[in-house]
């Protein structure tokens, strides 16, 4: 999907503790890819046109999925970011440029250097791109993978529904199966903040909720739904990737067919702004993996933020209610300040330098979309490093120092 050779995959982006330790077979004639770490545990991803790539669970063969999601990807004659012609030079007499080229420059490695493991940065004030630049082998046509990002949009397309009057932050009663117990009363805004007392545990290390279900569910919506409360909702907040996916599940069910509820998150919210690079991978069940597995240019990524930025409007539409952006940026009880919406704040200055209205979209290895509202600002940045092998706090201050 990437169009990334291999040896690039393995040598980078597989550069992770266990992982690089699996052996690789890529056959191009069925799209797929077989691993395995000394022989054994052999497992392999099939790619599926329109779809993403899905690993085949255990004891289960792959399945030919007919139902892909209907896209709108004509070009618009329209300047970035509203449509897909290169922007127009813009020069701002508030801006000192060759701060905001250093900081950009010092975002990426130098020479030899291979810390920061920058990939990309793209710096949008009042709507034009006034920084931008890329690794050597990226550029802005490149795919990048949002990881946690991805939990943002999924928000999003709640916030349609929510603007459509189908579904409500305070309605109850999510699911059949909590209709008999406590969990009947947790608020799908609950779900949002991620303080619904679910029970839940958010590790990479090793075996966990989250590795099962990424790695080993066909239906990654389910495994959050069947845990158990730990305490009360609204006093327990935990980061939760099953909360995501079972909000993608919870999504499924708002639509009588799968087609609709393919065809709703592109039709609604991503095709509808301008990402038509924007891929959402689906489990082997069909539903969207919304926790994880968002691709997108950088660019694209740059026009999700402006939305938020427009507090949900898009040249004119309201694609999202203000309320529902207000939501997402306001501080999740328990949280201190860290947590909104589906987004991360900055509400308790995690950025000590920055301002604190900042709110963003954060994914693994230092994935971001930064908004920052006072100062009519979206930034970018993709990579394989987060803090502190890459200074969020001084990577911002430097860019917003820029702007008088």
């Amino acid at each position: 999907m990437a169009k990334r050779s291999q040896e690039m995959t393995e040598k980078r982006d597989n550069d992770v503790p266990s992982m690089n330790m699996a052996t690789n077979v890529v056959d191009e004639k069925s799209m797929s890819v077989t691993s395995s770490v000394y022989g054994m545990k052999e497992r392999t991803a099939v790619y599926r046109e329109g779809l993403g790539a899905v690993l085949i669970p255990e004891g289960m063969a792959n399945k030919d999925l007919v139902l892909i999601p209907n896209r709108e990807k004509l070009m618009t004659n329209a300047l970035y970011p509203y449509g897909d012609l290169d922007p127009m030079d813009t020069v701002f007499e508030n801006i000192d440029y060759n701060r905001l080229k250093g900081a950009v420059k010092n975002a990426f490695d130098q020479g030899e250097e291979d810390v920061k493991k920058t990939r990309s940065v793209l710096v949008i004030y009042k709507d034009h791109i006034v920084a931008e630049q890329y690794k050597e082998g990226f550029d802005k046509n490149s795919l990048l993978l949002g990881w946690s990002m991805s939990k943002s949009v999924t928000s999003a397309v709640l916030g349609v529904l929510e603007r459509q009057g189908k579904i409500s932050l305070d309605q109850q009663g999510l699911f059949e199966e909590w209709e008999n117990d406590e969990r009947k009363n947790i608020t799908l805004r609950n779900l949002l903040n991620m303080n619904s007392a679910l029970a839940w545990e958010e590790d990479y290390a090793g075996i966990s909720d989250v590795t099962e279900m990424l790695f080993l569910d066909a239906d990654m919506s389910v495994k959050q739904r069947e845990k158990s409360l730990v305490g009360k909702p609204n006093e327990h907040w935990n980061y939760s990737s099953g909360t995501t996916n079972m909000l993608s599940g919870f999504i499924r069910n708002q639509f009588s067919t799968q087609q609709e509820y393919l065809d709703f998150w592109y039709e609604e919210l991503i095709d509808k702004i301008g990402m038509r690079s924007m891929l959402i991978e689906t489990d082997f069940s069909g539903k969207f993996v919304g926790s994880s597995y968002g691709w997108a240019t950088t660019r694209d990524w740059g026009k999700f933020g402006l939305l938020y930025l427009h507090e949900g409007n898009w040249r004119g539409a309201q694609i999202i209610n203000k309320s529902w952006v207000d939501f997402s940026r306001e501080p999740t009880n328990t949280s201190n300040g860290r947590y909104g919406g589906h987004f991360w704040l900055n509400a308790g200055g995690i950025y000590p330098d920055v301002p604190k209205d900042l709110y963003s979209c954060n994914g693994f290895q230092g994935q971001y979309v930064l908004i920052i509202p006072s100062k009519d600002l979206v930034v970018v940045r993709t990579g394989l490093a987060e803090d502190p092998d890459f200074d969020v706090n001084l990577f911002l201050k430097e860019i917003v120092g820029s702007i008088d």
